[in-house]
C-alpha cells in the first residue's frame, strides 16, 4: 500500500487513467466486433460501412497508447482484406 503522498496521489492517476484505457478499449473492440458481425452475416454493404468506422476507432486507440500501432495495423489490415475479399 502506498505511504507517501505521492505514491497516494500516483495510484488515483493511475486508477483514472485505466479507467479511460479501459473504456477506450471497450469501444474500440465494439467497432471491430461489428464489423466481424457483418462478415459473419454475408452483408458486404453493413461490413464495408463497419469497417469505415472501426479503421479511425483502432488507430486512434494506438496513437493514444491503448494499443501498439503494429497491432492496430495488424487488425486494420486483416479487416480490409477480409472486406475486400466478400466485395470482390
Amino acid at each position: 500500500m502506498a505511504n507517501t503522498k505521492s505514491a497516494k496521489k500516483a495510484t488515483r492517476k493511475i486508477e483514472r487513467r485505466t479507467a479511460v484505457n479501459r473504456a477506450r478499449r471497450s469501444r474500440m473492440r465494439t467497432y471491430v466486433r461489428k464489423v466481424e458481425e457483418a462478415l459473419r452475416s454475408g452483408d458486404a454493404a453493413a461490413a464495408t460501412a463497419a469497417f469505415a468506422e472501426a479503421q479511425p476507432a483502432l488507430m486512434r486507440a494506438a496513437q493514444l497508447g491503448v494499443v501498439h500501432s503494429n497491432t492496430a495495423s495488424r487488425k486494420v489490415s486483416r479487416l480490409s482484406k477480409a472486406v475486400k475479399a466478400m466485395t470482390a
